[in-house]
C-alpha cells in the first residue's frame, strides 16, 4: 500500500479533488488513496481515462501552439488549471514566444502551493486560487489585471472545467461573463465530456455510468451534448475543424492515428474567436 505524504495545510485528505484525480490519470504523485479510490472506480468503467487526460494534455499543446504561432496571442488565463505538469501553457507558450504570459487559475490549494513552487523563478506566469463560478473575483484579481493587458485579444483556456458545473450552476452564464470581458480578437478554447447519446447508445450509457461516479464521489461532472457544448461558444467564430474528439483537432503531421477507445468519442474540443 502508497503511503501519502503529509498534505500541505488546507487540504482535506478525506475529501477527493478534481485536479488530483485528473494527476493520478496522468501519471502524477501529487495526488491522496482519496482521490485514487475515485480514478479507478472511473477506470473500471472506462478504463482509458488516462488516455483521455493524455489527449487533453496534446490538444491543450496544440491549441496554445496555434495561438501563439500563427493568431499572434501572447498572453493567457486559464481556468481550472489543475496540478502543473509535463507541457504546462507557460512553456509552450515561451517555447514559441519568451514574453508570453500566463495567469493560472484554481480553486485547489495544492495547485497553489505546487504553482506558486514551480513559477516562482519565472516572470511571466503566475497562480490564483479562485472559483470559475465566480468570475468577476477572477477578473478583478490584482494579479490578473496585473498579468494581463486588457486592451489587447487574449487567449481564454477552458481545458475540462466547464463539465464540472452541474446545469444548476449555470456554466452558460460562467462562460459567458469570462468571454464578454475579454477585448475583441481572443480566443476561447474549450474542451469537454461529451455524450454521444443516440448515436452510440453504448457509449451513452458508459458516459452516464461515469458521469454518476464523479457526482457521487467529486461531487462535480457533467456529460453534454454537442449542441449543449456549442453552446458556450455562442456568438463566437468556431475555427476549423469544430467542434471534435480532441486527437482530431489539428493533429500534429505525421501523428499516428490514435486508437479510438471509449473515451475517443466522449471527450471533445473546440477553439473559437471572439469578433
Amino acid at each position: 500500500m502508497t503511503r501519502d505524504k503529509a498534505a500541505p495545510p488546507g487540504i482535506d485528505l478525506n475529501v477527493p479533488s478534481v485536479a488530483r484525480v485528473y494527476d493520478y490519470f496522468l501519471g502524477g504523485k501529487d495526488n491522496f488513496e482519496v482521490d485514487r479510490k475515485v480514478a479507478e472506480h472511473a477506470l473500471r468503467i472506462t478504463p482509458d481515462g488516462p488516455a483521455a487526460g493524455q489527449a487533453n494534455r496534446a490538444f491543450l499543446r496544440r491549441v496554445i501552439r496555434f495561438l501563439v504561432t500563427e493568431a499572434g496571442i501572447d498572453q493567457f488565463l486559464d481556468l481550472g488549471s489543475g496540478l502543473p505538469t509535463q507541457g504546462n501553457v507557460h512553456e509552450v507558450a515561451t517555447e514559441h514566444n519568451p514574453a508570453a504570459r500566463v495567469v493560472y487559475v484554481d480553486n485547489d490549494p495544492i495547485v497553489l502551493t505546487h504553482g506558486r513552487a514551480l513559477l516562482a523563478a519565472e516572470g511571466t506566469a503566475t497562480v490564483i486560487q479562485a472559483d470559475v463560478r465566480a468570475p468577476q473575483e477572477i477578473l478583478n484579481d490584482p494579479d490578473v489585471r496585473r498579468f494581463l493587458d486588457f486592451d489587447r485579444p487574449i487567449g481564454l483556456l477552458l481545458f475540462a472545467i466547464l463539465h464540472h458545473l452541474g446545469d444548476d450552476e449555470d456554466p452558460g452564464a460562467v462562460a459567458a461573463e469570462l468571454i464578454d470581458a475579454m477585448p475583441s480578437g481572443s480566443y476561447v478554447a474549450i474542451s469537454h465530456f461529451r455524450d454521444p447519446g443516440e448515436r452510440d447508445p453504448e457509449g451513452s450509457r458508459k458516459a452516464r455510468e461515469v458521469e454518476r461516479v464523479f457526482n457521487e464521489s467529486l461531487g462535480t461532472g457533467r456529460w453534454r451534448t454537442d449542441e449543449e457544448i456549442l453552446a458556450f461558444a455562442d456568438g463566437l467564430t468556431v475555427l476549423e475543424p469544430g467542434l471534435v474528439p480532441l486527437a482530431e483537432w489539428r493533429p500534429d503531421p505525421g501523428a499516428p492515428a490514435p486508437q479510438q477507445t471509449d473515451t475517443y468519442h466522449t471527450f471533445v474540443g473546440l477553439l473559437a474567436r471572439k469578433p
